[in-house]
């Protein structure tokens, strides 16, 4: 069956790019998000967020009516759901996986299903959610068969394929990269194969729906275990004074070794997200997976320790001075590099600690953000490269950006480079 009308629910890093490329193919594409102004922004044949190419590609859909946006779904015969998976506080150190959004996601289809519409879930997620979402389904729409009851022969079918793309570079690897789709029966699988196939040059591997969920959060838990060893072993150098940039490099001369390099603490909705996924649901059996989640999250902790060392070192050298009189600049504010998603970034969180401490002795510069986050306004400032510097101040390197490379880091009295961009003076 052929796909004439794709809907893509939320319009957020994924979903927006999904819903362009599949618009490039001449593919209907309709828009679902809640965000009334982010849907008045892509109508306009705009964009809300930053991903290189994106602006071309919905600007071009938009005009050639092959994309537009509302808030409430409408008919279609494909579904994609694109929407957060956040997670809730609990008294627990592991926290709980929020499926709210997909819920509401799932029950708001639900009224526009006909027989014969594919449902796929995009939403990174617990093992067993796209079972849920089927279930949620049947309870909204009795009137039709899905595949966890009569599996191939049902009359709406519902398949997971997690998105697996690198921020900044999302346009060309949704086209590119291997995807991974299981679907609740085979059918739903082979179906979900060919809505992918109308932009995917990569393979389409197809499995079971619980397999597809636990694929997405074993790539990123892997990531985090491997940047938890760097991490930790930059922690390990700095008490033993080595420097750990040298030795990563020294040691990645072995055939068979590639350490990643260490950093603040590791951010980004997937890496620092999933694997509290897998913890979650076995908690007794995830015990590497746990603590590599512990040691990324403490290094911010450890970060802050290490500018508060500095702050001591500088009043010791200037005795007349007092912690007022020492500014701090941090440099790069997002979760990566040449970005602006700051979500779970670690640098957001330790100049939010910052900022709790010495308050407007802090400034922030980074050439991908317009404004600070709300709850940093008024406590920070948000400055520029060019400014000048103070005789007391300290840089802290947080992010790696491009536009940092031209930085002379050697103009500060101080400098604590958790991302290996200088050459002196490092702490880390």
């Amino acid at each position: 069956m052929l796909f004439k009308t794709v809907s893509v629910v939320g319009l957020g890093y994924i979903g927006l790019p999904t819903a362009a490329v599949l618009a490039s193919k001449k593919i209907k594409v309709i828009g679902v998000d809640i965000d009334q102004k982010a849907v008045d922004i892509i109508n306009n044949g705009e964009i809300h967020i930053v991903e290189p190419g994106l602006d071309v590609l919905v600007h071009a859909a938009v005009n050639q009516g092959y994309l537009r946006a509302v808030t409430k779904p409408e008919p279609a015969d494909a579904f994609l759901i694109a929407v957060p998976t956040p997670f809730r506080a609990t008294s627990s150190e592991i926290p709980e996986p929020d499926l709210s959004f997909i819920e509401k996601a799932t029950k708001a289809i639900a009224p526009v299903l006909k027989k014969g519409d594919l449902v796929i879930l995009e939403s990174t997620c617990p093992v067993g959610s796209t079972e849920k979402m089927g279930d949620w389904l049947a309870e909204s729409r009795p009137d039709l068969t899905f595949p966890q009851q009569v599996g191939d022969s049902a009359e709406i079918n519902i398949a997971h394929c997690p998105e697996r793309v690198l921020p900044g570079h999302v346009i060309r690897e949704l086209v590119q990269n291997d995807r991974v789709i299981g679907g609740i029966s085979s059918h739903c699988s082979d179906r979900a194969v060919s809505l992918y196939k109308i932009f995917v040059e990569g393979d389409c591997a197809i499995t079971n729906a619980r397999t597809a969920e636990m694929t997405k959060l074993t790539e990123n838990s892997c990531r985090d275990v491997q940047i938890a060893f760097a991490n930790e072993l930059s922690m390990i150098c700095d008490k033993l004074d080595i420097n750990v940039w040298e030795l990563i490099s020294l040691a990645n001369r072995h055939p068979r070794i590639d350490i990643l390099q260490p950093g603040p603490g590791v951010g980004g909705h997937c890496i620092a997200v999933d694997p509290w996924f897998i913890i979650n649901k076995t908690p007794r059996e995830a015990v590497l997976i746990h603590a590599a989640r512990k040691v990324n999250l403490n290094k911010t902790s450890w970060v802050e320790g290490k500018i508060r060392s500095l702050i001591g070192d500088l009043l010791i050298d200037h005795p007349n001075s007092s912690v007022s009189d020492i500014s701090i600049v941090c440099f790069g504010l997002t979760f990566k590099a040449n970005i602006d998603d700051v979500r779970e970034s670690p640098a957001l969180e330790i100049v939010r600690k910052l900022a709790g401490l010495f308050g407007g002795q802090i400034s922030v510069v980074d050439p991908y953000l317009n404004q600070l986050p709300i709850d940093l306004i008024g406590r920070v400032n948000l400055g520029e490269m060019s400014e000048s510097i103070r005789k007391l101040s300290i840089a802290v390197i947080l992010v790696d950006h491009d536009l940092f490379k031209e930085v002379e880091f050697n103009r500060y009295e101080k400098i604590l480079d958790t991302r290996g961009l200088t050459e002196k003076n490092i702490f880390l």
